[in-house]
């Protein structure tokens, strides 16, 4: 997947007696709701030198959720729907999300296009930073809903399914010709420009193009390419949960 928005912060340790010390936080649930009418397998991805959580993947049937707990320390990552996927035992091989055939992805990330949710736990004065990406593409509506937390703790959300009103050129088909997923201009054309590398990796050349300001227009809450900003903040401070609900 390609670099998301530095949209989550670093996560924080504390000095004490001239030792870097990480602190423990009040429980968190973490939950992740299938609200599609069809199965999905949830991956995760942990930030380099974070826990891999629940193996990194799982199944979900449709209409179900998997809850576990959050580290009590600070952890970032990112949370995406594999679909269309078949397989047996440990391999899992998946038309949209796929991450190296494996039914738990171990630290890998997924394919693009995927829409992705980011979250970054225990930052600061126990904040919880969270957010929706579409800059590696999408594949499947999602939100990210705090519970119980203090401060300004909006639900963030890309709800609609692109699938349905993705340009042709940005389309992933399937062999029968269905659209399985939307990619973004740069995972559909590759140009250092679309991509925001090299030259054009800095806030001031990396710009909005037609293919990201389609997914602004269409998901107003999510980043749509790598130096986008939120058209909505948050400050949520030690909320009790977490979800992440596919198709909502």
């Amino acid at each position: 997947m390609a670099s998301p928005k530095p949209l989550l912060l670093l996560a924080t340790s504390f000095l004490s007696c001239g030792l870097l010390v990480a602190a423990d936080y009040a429980p968190m649930t973490l939950t992740v709701v299938n609200n599609c009418p069809y199965p999905v397998w949830p991956g995760i991805q942990a930030n380099s030198g974070h826990d891999v959580l629940e193996g990194g993947g799982f199944f979900l049937p449709p209409l179900s959720h998997k809850s576990f707990p959050a580290p009590a320390h600070p952890w970032s990552g990112r949370i995406w729907a594999r679909t269309g996927c078949a397989g047996a035992g440990a391999q899992l091989h998946c038309a949209t999300g796929d991450c190296g055939g494996r039914l738990q992805c171990g630290g890998l990330g997924g394919a693009a296009p995927a829409t992705l949710a980011q979250v970054n736990l225990h930052h600061g004065n126990d904040q919880t930073s969270y957010g929706v990406s579409v800059v590696d593409g999408f594949n499947v509506g999602l939100s990210v809903t705090p519970h119980e937390g203090r401060g300004n703790c909006p639900v963030l959300a890309c709800r609609k399914n692109l699938t349905e009103t993705c340009p042709g050129e940005l389309q992933l088909r399937s062999p029968a010709g269905s659209v399985l997923a939307c990619k973004s201009g740069c995972e559909a054309f590759r140009t250092d420009e679309l991509c925001c590398r090299n030259m054009y990796n800095s806030p001031h050349t990396c710009r909005a193009s037609k293919y990201s300001e389609f997914f602004k227009r269409e998901c107003p809450q999510a980043f749509t390419y790598a130096h986008d900003s939120p058209s909505l903040t948050h400050e949520c401070a030690a909320p009790r949960e977490l979800k992440v609900i596919f198709c909502h």
